[in-house]
C-alpha cells in the first residue's frame, strides 16, 4: 500500500491486534488515531477505542488496560506528550508494556507544529524503551516489533517510537504489509499472568501504594536490570522480524559505510537517509565518510557505537534537540561514552530543513578540525541573525 508514516503506524497496530486504543488528537499525530478509529468502527480491528478528555487520561487508560491484561496503544506529540508526562513515568516505573507512537514536534513558545526531537527526548528518564523511525516502512515494522519488545518476559517495559513531523508522518511511500497469520506467529497473544502487575479479581492486589526508603532503591533496581537486558531483546526481535518479513531490520543502530571511515556522522530520524547520501557524495570526492543511524535512544547503545567508530579521525553528531544548560542531547550522551572528541552540531530546530549539503558541511568541518587538532565544540549550524 501507499501509506504515510502515520497510516503505516495505524496498520502496524492493527495487525499487532491491539485491544485498547486510547488517545487525544494533536497535530501532527491525529491521523494515526483517526485511521485506527476507522478500522475499529469497520470491524477490521477488534479493539476498544476510548475517547478521553486529555493525553494524561489517555495514558491512564492504557495503564489500566495493561493492568487488566489487554494490549494497549496510544499516540501523541509535543505538548500532548508533555501533558501526559506524569503518567508516562507511571507506566515506565510501573513496568506496564504500553506502546506509543510520538510524532516529533517543537514545543512552544513560539507556537510551532514543525519537527524537533526535544519532546521525545525529554522523556528519556521515564523508564521507556525509546526508538526513532526513519521511513514509513520502518514505522510499520516498528509498530509491530514494539509490542513484542515491550511484552518480552526479560524486559516488560513500555516502548515509544518517534516519527519526524511531516517529513515522515505525512509523507507517503510504498509500504509492504504482512499477512495477519505471519504476524500472529511472530507476536503471540499477551499472557496476563506474566505481567508485573495484573489485576485479577480472583487474586486481588493493590498497585501504586506508598513505598518507603527501605525498599525504593531495590524497586528501581528491578527496572535497571530490565534495561540491562533490553539490548539483547531488541536485537533478537529485529533478527526474528527480518526472517518473517524478508526485510533486514535495524536493532540498536545502522552502520553505513563506517568500516573504513575517517569521519563518521551520527544522526537519528528521517533525515538519516540524507546523511547517507552526503556520505556517498564525500566518498566521490575521496573523503572516506560513514554514518551511524541510531534506532534506539534508550537503551543508549554508546558502548556498541564506540566499538564500531571509536577509532575514526572525526565524529560528528547532529542534534535536532537541545537541553538548555547542557547542549545537544545525543551529542552529549555519545561524547560521554566516547570520552570526548565528538564534534556536536545543533541543526533543524523548529522544522528547519537539514540538507544533504548541510550534512556534507558538518562532516567536512569535523574532519578538518580534527586534522588541525582543534578541540571539539558545539556548533549551531546555519544559525541566522534575528531581525
Amino acid at each position: 500500500m501507499i501509506l504515510t508514516g502515520n497510516y503505516a503506524v495505524s496498520y502496524g497496530v492493527k495487525v499487532a491486534r491491539a485491544e485498547v486504543v486510547a488517545a487525544y488528537p494533536i497535530t501532527p499525530q491525529t491521523q494515526i488515531i483517526e485511521k485506527l478509529a476507522e478500522l475499529i468502527a469497520k470491524g477490521d480491528l477488534r479493539a476498544k477505542y476510548i475517547r478521553v478528555e486529555s493525553e494524561h487520561s489517555a495514558m491512564a487508560a492504557c495503564i489500566a488496560a495493561e493492568a487488566c491484561g489487554a494490549r494497549a496503544f496510544t499516540a501523541t506529540s509535543s505538548h500532548g506528550l508533555a501533558y501526559m508526562s506524569e503518567l508516562v513515568f507511571w507506566a515506565g516505573m510501573g513496568r506496564f508494556p504500553v506502546t506509543m507512537a510520538v510524532v516529533n514536534r517543537t514545543l512552544a513558545p513560539p507556537w510551532s507544529i514543525w519537527n524537533e526531537h526535544t519532546d521525545l527526548l525529554a522523556q528519556r528518564d521515564a523508564g521507556w524503551v525509546i526508538m526513532m523511525c526513519s521511513s514509513a516502512q520502518e514505522a510499520y515494522d516498528t509498530a509491530i516489533q514494539a509490542f513484542r519488545i515491550a511484552e518480552d518476559e526479560r524486559l516488560l517495559q513500555p516502548v515509544m517510537y518517534g516519527l519526524d513531523a511531516f517529513s515522515l508522518s505525512h509523507t507517503a511511500e510504498n509500504v509492504d504489509l504482512l499477512d495477519q497469520s505471519v504476524v500472529d506467529g511472530f507476536l503471540p497473544k499477551l499472557d496476563p499472568a506474566k505481567l508485573p502487575v495484573y489485576m485479577d479479581p480472583d487474586n486481588p492486589i493493590t498497585f501504586g501504594n506508598l513505598l518507603g526508603p527501605d525498599a525504593m532503591m531495590e524497586f528501581r533496581h528491578l527496572t535497571k536490570e530490565a534495561f540491562d537486558r533490553a539490548p539483547a531483546v531488541i536485537e533478537q526481535v529485529a533478527q526474528e522480524f527480518s526472517k518473517i518479513s524478508g526485510r533486514p531490520q535495524t536493532g540498536l543502530f545502522d552502520d553505513y559505510r563506517c568500516s573504513d571511515a575517517e569521519v563518521a556522522l551520527v544522526a537519528i530520524g528521517a533525515s538519516s537517509g540524507d546523511a547517507m547520501d552526503a556520505a556517498d557524495n564525500l566518498r566521490d570526492r575521496g573523503v572516506r565518510a560513514g554514518v551511524i543511524r541510531l534506532k534506539a535512544i534508550r537503551p543508549f547503545p554508546g558502548r556498541e557505537v564506540r566499538e564500531r567508530i571509536g577509532g575514526v579521525k572525526a565524529i560528528a553528531v547532529v542534534d535536532r534537540d537541545y537541553s538548555y544548560g547542557f547542549g545537544g542531547i545525543i551529542g552529549g550522551e555519545l561524547s560521554s561514552c566516547l570520552k570526548g572528541g565528538v564534534h556536536r552540531y545543533v541543526a533543524g530546530l523548529g522544522g528547519r530543513d537539514i540538507t544533504i549539503g548541510d550534512f556534507e558541511g558538518m562532516m567536512d568541518d569535523a574532519l578538518s578540525k580534527a586534522e588541525r587538532g582543534e578541540d571539539a565544540k558545539e556548533v549551531w549550524w546555519g544559525l541566522k541573525e534575528l531581525a
